[in-house]
């Protein structure tokens, strides 16, 4: 197989500062955090506007990297599940995936709503959320 290389473009700056207080899913009471991007990313960062719907590829860098099988959500009174099957953040490649809108533009950073990922967690790709007017691009 071939290896592949992910280098940061940022890093997260939230009030979430440990796994245990960051909740599991954005909907479940995410606050709002800056993505802080590395200064050679500034002309990739043209175009983003408040208001507009972004993914955050992260690199869960606290994850276990050795899981395969879990019970769902951490609650042992469900079955065993396969973890491709699940959103858990322990996985063999931990991406996280967090869709979340724009609430402000201020040059290296980038101001969302509702992200779950917490301090320091690496940033490896933003890409905008596809919708009918915007799938052409």
């Amino acid at each position: 197989m071939t290896s592949v290389v992910l280098q940061p473009i940022g890093r997260v700056d939230s009030s979430l500062t440990s796994v245990g207080s960051a909740p599991r899913q954005a909907d479940e009471g995410a606050p709002a955090a800056w993505l802080v991007f590395d200064p050679q990313m500034r002309e990739g960062l043209r175009g983003l506007h408040a208001g507009q719907r972004v993914i955050v590829i992260t690199w869960l860098d606290r994850a276990r990297r050795d899981v395969l099988s879990l019970h769902p959500r951490g609650d042992s009174s469900r079955p065993m599940a396969g973890v491709f099957s699940t959103r858990s953040p322990h996985r063999p490649n931990p991406l996280g995936l967090h869709e979340v809108e724009i609430i402000a533009v201020d040059g290296l950073r980038v101001q969302v709503r509702h992200l779950e990922a917490i301090d320091g967690t690496p940033i490896v790709d933003l890409k905008p959320v596809l919708t009918g007017d915007t799938a052409s691009r």
